[in-house]
């Protein structure tokens, strides 16, 4: 028996390989009231105190519910994203990206990070800047530079580095996530 949505509005036809379903639209999007957006900002400040930028309580931010999280939209770019551990920047807020410290990964470990998985110390090819335990970082591919993923520091960057193996961070928001699908449907 086929499922067919009796609201369209609430449904969309998504292709999976050859094969199509039917998904419910989850989003919903509202603005934030100046009080929420004023303390939005400053804990983004707080939490990282080396971005810089001219952005003021008085701007429109958006925010979009995603399944267990929040994406939000400054002028219709995707901006941070709040998850279950707190505060993060999107992968496609290159402003901020810009300010965290990163590690590279091997092209063998890129499809392990984009479906999910935490990024373990063989995969790693590089380590830019000092950072604590807890930090958050932000995962690249080797080739190309590209950010794939933002994670948590499970250890100091100088403990990472004489590491040989085991878990090194853990991912929080990576391409094709469901706040990258959500960030693709916005804009």
């Amino acid at each position: 028996m086929k499922f067919e949505p009796r609201n369209f509005l609430e449904h969309r036809l998504v292709a999976y390989g050859k094969t199509h379903q039917w998904e419910k639209i989850t989003s919903k999007r509202r603005a934030l009231k100046s009080s929420e957006t004023k303390q939005l900002l400053q804990e983004l400040k707080q939490k990282f105190p080396r971005f810089m930028t001219d952005l003021q309580s008085k701007q429109v931010v958006e925010e979009i519910d995603v399944e267990n999280g929040k994406l939000f939209l400054i002028d219709n770019k995707p901006f941070a994203i709040s998850a279950g551990t707190g505060l993060f920047p999107s992968l496609l807020n290159e402003e901020l990206l810009k300010t965290l410290p990163s590690v590279i990964v091997d092209m063998g470990a890129i499809p392990h990070v984009c479906n999910g998985a935490d990024i373990m110390r063989p995969g790693i090819r590089e380590i830019h800047s000092e950072f604590a335990k807890g930090a958050v970082l932000l995962v690249k591919d080797i080739r190309f530079g590209k950010p794939i993923g933002i994670c948590i520091a499970e250890t100091s960057s100088e403990s990472m580095k004489t590491m040989a193996k085991g878990k090194a961070a853990q991912n929080v928001h990576y391409v094709g996530d469901k706040f990258w699908q959500a960030m693709k449907k916005s804009g």
